[in-house]
């Protein structure tokens, strides 16, 4: 299992003369710190044609063409063409941007910035184009103008709003981008607002040549620095830069369409320093809260298996995995579903001297008419259990158990028989909005077993 980083700068001005004199350098420094591909965005006619020739010439240079707000008040209908003509000049064109509202400098006049602002995202839609958006001091009306022109593709970049603001430009289906100053020690607002979104729906960014993130202040920024903003993000998040780099690296190739690597079903996947196995897309339950009927995406790794994967599919995948915490029986499905098949695994895997964890909704002695657990003894460390409710009736509407009652019930007889097997077993629950969290936590505690939260925005 290989963990290699590959990160995107979603949002550089290398076109700049900073970075005439050692340009390549720069892209090789870039690349070294693991910076797969850049996305160059122009602020005006001549830096967007810049964009496109950079993007034509280097194979990871991808360009971005618009119209900065700070330039909306000589904006004519020839500027308009000619940004579309860029667009359409070259396939590595991916977005039409930077356009938006600068509220701060007002160096257009603020109508003249909104009418702007409102062509391109028609324009964008026109041309089926995603936006990267400008917004200083002007939230209120960046997201308003979005929502009545019908935008739904795009990145707020340089994000300097509030967690409200964040999770209702995600609502919209917008994405965040990260830029270095997360890395800035005053700067606890824009860490508040990462710990609080969803990392599915961010970006990290240089904004090169500015916003230079801790150490290198006082120096000109580079593409290589996006390391430093995604190792600061992945602090926050409390995941490794690999996952990081992998989340953001997708997402950028959900927004843009720029693909670093394949994208294909993973049976094995790293998450921080655990490996998982995703051995079945079968469940015993249907909760309402389950991401995939969204999507079959966890931490960036694609869980959708066209096949149920054999034993030897499992642990060749597996591999050789060195410097791992645990193997976890956890994908998108029920794992002791095959339960024959997570035992054969993990008593391979334990033989190579790997801790073993499973991650279940305890439903499975209903599902195979047995207790299971003495199956699992001495093969298994650690159990989660997926609790959710402090009770039958909250049970059965979050989770849409097919065994009514009994589905609850089993759940906890489940987790009061794991303890007599497994060394270590917790008992999980899921911030579901109106869900009593406190509650699942007294009866966890009263089944005689740890607990833990689980947060309803972030999975895996």
């Amino acid at each position: 299992m290989k963990n290699e980083i590959k990160l995107i700068d979603s949002h550089a001005h290398i076109y700049y003369r900073d970075f005439a004199g050692d340009f390549d350098e720069m892209l090789q420094r870039a690349a070294d710190a693991g910076v797969g591909a850049v996305l160059v965005v122009g602020t005006d006619i001549e830096s967007s044609r810049e964009c496109v020739e950079l993007a034509e010439r280097y194979s990871q240079l991808y360009a971005s063409v618009g119209i900065h707000p700070h330039d909306a008040g000589r904006v004519t209908d020839g500027c308009f063409q000619v940004i579309r003509d860029l667009a359409l000049a070259s396939p590595k064109v991916v977005a039409i941007g930077e356009i938006g509202l600068d509220f701060y400098r007002d160096r257009s006049p603020r109508d003249e910035q909104e009418r702007v602002f409102r062509a391109f995202l028609r324009m964008a839609l026109e041309l089926d184009r995603p936006v990267i958006i400008h917004d200083r001091d002007a939230h209120e009306r960046v997201l308003a103008i979005l929502k009545e022109e019908g935008a739904r593709r795009g990145v707020l970049h340089c994000f300097s709003g509030d967690s409200v603001m964040a999770a209702e430009a995600v609502g919209m289906g917008l994405y965040i981008s990260i830029p270095g100053t997360v890395t800035y020690p005053a700067n606890e607002a824009l860490r508040e607002v990462v710990a609080a979104t969803g990392i599915d729906r961010m970006l990290v960014e240089t904004d090169c040549p500015y916003l230079t993130p801790v150490p290198h202040r006082g120096r000109r920024n580079e593409p290589a620095y996006v390391r430093l903003a995604a190792e600061r993000v992945a602090e926050v998040k409390g995941l490794a830069l690999a996952d990081v780099a992998r989340i953001t690296t997708k997402n950028c190739r959900d927004l843009f369409g720029i693909r670093l690597w394949d994208q294909s079903a993973r049976i094995a996947y790293m998450i921080r320093n655990s490996l998982y196995l995703n051995v079945t897309n079968q469940c015993s339950n249907r909760c309402s809260f389950c991401a995939k009927f969204d999507d079959f995406t966890v931490k960036g790794h694609n869980l959708l298996l066209d096949a149920e994967p054999s034993f030897e599919e499992v642990m060749a995948a597996v591999g050789e995995p060195r410097g791992i915490a645990e193997v976890v029986f956890c994908g998108y499905g029920e794992p002791l579903i095959r339960l024959d098949l997570v035992k054969r695994v993990a008593a391979a895997l334990r033989q190579r001297g790997y801790r073993i964890r499973i991650n279940t909704d305890g439903q499975a002695n209903l599902v195979h008419g047995r207790n299971i657990l003495p199956e699992l003894a001495g093969l298994v460390d650690s159990v989660s259990i997926s609790l959710n409710a402090p009770d039958a009736a909250t049970y059965g509407r979050i989770c849409n158990t097919p065994f009514g009652e009994a589905g609850f019930e089993a759940v906890c007889a489940f987790i009061r028989e794991a303890r007599l097997h497994i060394p270590t077993v917790v008992a999980s629950a899921v911030t579901v909005p109106g869900v009593d969290i406190e509650a699942c936590r007294r009866l966890a505690e009263s089944l005689g077993v740890e607990f833990r939260v689980r947060e309803y925005a972030e999975v895996g």
